[in-house]
């Protein structure tokens, strides 16, 4: 469970909030221990760093209070981007459940004879020309340092959130350069390069660091953490000459809806087969080869199968969210006939008893979404009294608690002087909306010459202070740089945690990058518990005024987060250890932490 900000809720109630100002909020950026890294560099820098601390003893934290982390003379490894362009083409077909274009629409035909026109007229040599310059010119780093944690999950979650960092400024340059956008691609080619991957080994059974009901938006990222070796086929297996009696076995497979899967069912799943459904080659009927080879081996031998399912992305109509739901068995197999009339294998699995929820989760979210008085247990039913876009509902299924008292939800700021009176925000004059490398964009300069959001509204990286369009502004409300005025888009429950009091959690799969939210008044962020591993990180946002003195703090995530997963921000540490405040009288008090991590530092 997560620490509260509720715990003293029975000492201030009916008290007015104590309102200080950002100065004196600490929060925790990932940052790892003895490396000091710089941002004031002028050239756009993507650096990865580890969000895990080993942890210090009340003493140790002590004595480093307020003094600043030792640099390391171990310098961190780097790597040009330009060394993992361009990627080469495969030699292999994709897999006829692979969508190679999940992530942004397919290029269309007047596209392609847009820049066929346009070469033909001498544009491509000074477009190449402008985007090796670029390239040259960018000073873009990945670190790779190894983790600083034996930990495997927290081994996982660094390299996922390293993909997705480098996946998101990939694809925010590519965009500034007009360059391809397969970025999943570039960034899983530049980090297996660099050796970034882990459980690099095939193995039967469950990933080390890898959890069921952890949710993945490209194949390349199930690749880099162990869990599904293939960036296209359906079916992972070990070859005959690694294992005994020379069977190959199966080791994972993904059910994704190329095939005529029956995957309705929570415990069983019916899998085809597969091959003779290329959409590049002539229809057959299936062969016992390779992976259906494997699955047969695999039911003879009775040894358990990695199964990943698969459901719609909320909000990417062409996307699918890739859930691994646990370990499987083949407990029958037979021929069938496909509905383009050729023969195909069917696979029967059935899910391994007594282990925790996986795709049962996202059905019953589903459900909820639908309609939220399905959720048993529900206090009420929107907490937000129809001010969110999205009605935040209320929950316990703890105790007899009956909801937070003395709370008054608002979506606004409450300044203490009317903003007629602040400086206004610098305002853009960009005809629709504001493009990514459009130089006489000054919402973008604002940014540091680049839009902060990807197209689908991602956090690209945390910067200083974030602007965003203004009512001033001529684009309009679709402009890719309005994400978080627009309000909150997630459905919310705010639930009892019991110990640590109220916390928040979403129905909704959240993406790594997704715009999350804004005593007795406030919003859903009111109630975000602490943690020492966190899942989202704070940014500061401007656009409707511009005195930085009294920025938005909006809430990002950190990483994907499946639904029904408690979400939490690091309070920091900002003040001296229980039973030690009179060594520092003027730190505030930290509290005993009870986030449960294993990387708790025992107080915030």
């Amino acid at each position: 469970m997560k620490n509260s900000q509720d715990e003293s809720e029975n000492d201030d109630q009916g008290q007015p909030l104590d309102m200080k100002p950002l100065r004196s909020l600490a929060p925790m950026f990932p940052t790892p221990l003895g490396y000091d890294v710089t941002t004031q560099s002028t050239d756009p820098m993507l650096v990865f760093v580890t969000p895990f601390r080993p942890r210090a003893s009340p003493e140790q934290s002590a004595a480093s209070f307020g003094q600043p982390l030792p640099k390391s003379p171990i310098p961190l490894k780097a790597t040009p981007i330009s060394a993992a362009f361009p990627i080469p083409r495969p030699e292999y077909e994709w897999d006829e459940d692979y969508k190679p274009f999940s992530d942004h629409k397919k290029p269309t035909s007047t596209s392609r004879k847009t820049t066929k026109r346009t070469q033909q007229a001498g544009y491509s040599d000074a477009a190449n020309i402008k985007r090796r310059s670029t390239k040259r010119s960018l000073n873009i780093e990945l670190a790779s340092c190894p983790s600083s944690s034996s930990d495997p999950n927290e081994s996982v979650e660094e390299i996922m959130m390293m993909f997705d960092s480098l996946r998101r400024r990939i694809l925010q340059l590519d965009e500034k350069e007009d360059a391809g956008r397969r970025a999943d691609l570039k960034a899983g080619t530049l980090m297996m390069q660099n050796g970034l991957r882990i459980n690099n080994l095939k193995t039967i059974g469950p990933v080390p660091g890898v959890e069921i009901e952890d949710i993945f938006f490209f194949r390349i990222e199930m690749c880099i953490v162990g869990l599904h070796a293939p960036a296209m086929a359906g079916i992972d297996y070990i070859s005959a000459k690694h294992v005994r009696n020379n069977d190959t076995l199966a080791v994972s497979i993904i059910s994704s809806g190329g095939y005529e899967n029956d995957d309705n069912d929570i415990d069983i799943l019916v899998y085809t087969g597969q091959g003779g459904n290329s959409r590049h080659k002539e229809k057959h009927d299936q062969k016992l080869e390779r992976g259906n080879l494997a699955l047969m081996n695999s039911m003879k031998r009775k040894n358990l199968i990695r199964v990943v399912r698969s459901a719609q992305d909320p909000f990417l109509n062409l996307g699918k969210i890739y859930i691994y739901d646990g370990l499987y068995r083949v407990e029958d197999s037979w021929m069938d006939k496909a509905k383009n009339g050729f023969s195909v294998f069917k696979y029967k699995l059935r899910r391994e008893p007594g282990q925790p929820d996986g795709i049962s989760v996202w059905k019953m979210t589903e459900k909820w979404k639908a309609n939220p008085a399905t959720r048993d247990k529900a206090i009420l039913l929107d907490l937000s009294s129809k001010v969110e876009n999205i009605p935040v509902c209320l929950v316990n299924d703890v105790d007899d608690e009956k909801g937070p008292s003395y709370f008054n939800y608002v979506t606004g700021v409450e300044y203490l002087r009317p903003l007629s009176k602040t400086k206004p925000l610098q305002s853009c004059k960009c005809p629709s909306v504001c493009l990514p490398g459009d130089p006489n964009c000054s919402c973008s300069q604002l940014n540091g010459g680049d839009l902060p959001y990807t197209s689908s509204g991602l956090l690209v990286k945390h910067i200083p202070m974030l602007y965003e369009c203004s009512s001033r502004c001529q684009c309009s409300q679709n402009c890719r740089n309005r994400v978080t005025q627009k309000g909150v888009y997630l459905n919310f429950e705010v639930f009892w945690t019991g110990d640590c009091g109220w916390g928040v959690r979403s129905w909704d799969p959240i993406r790594a990058g997704t715009f999350i939210c804004a005593k007795s008044s406030g919003n859903v962020a009111r109630f975000l518990n602490h943690s020492c591993s966190p899942n989202l990180l704070w940014q500061p946002v401007q656009y409707d005024h511009g005195d930085n003195s009294y920025p938005h703090i909006m809430f990002f995530a950190m990483k994907h987060i499946p639904p029904m997963t408690e979400l939490t921000y690091d309070y920091g540490t900002r003040g001296a250890p229980p039973g030690i405040k009179g060594k520092f009288p003027n730190a505030p008090k930290l509290k005993p932490c009870l986030c449960g991590s294993t990387n708790c530092r025992g107080s915030f």
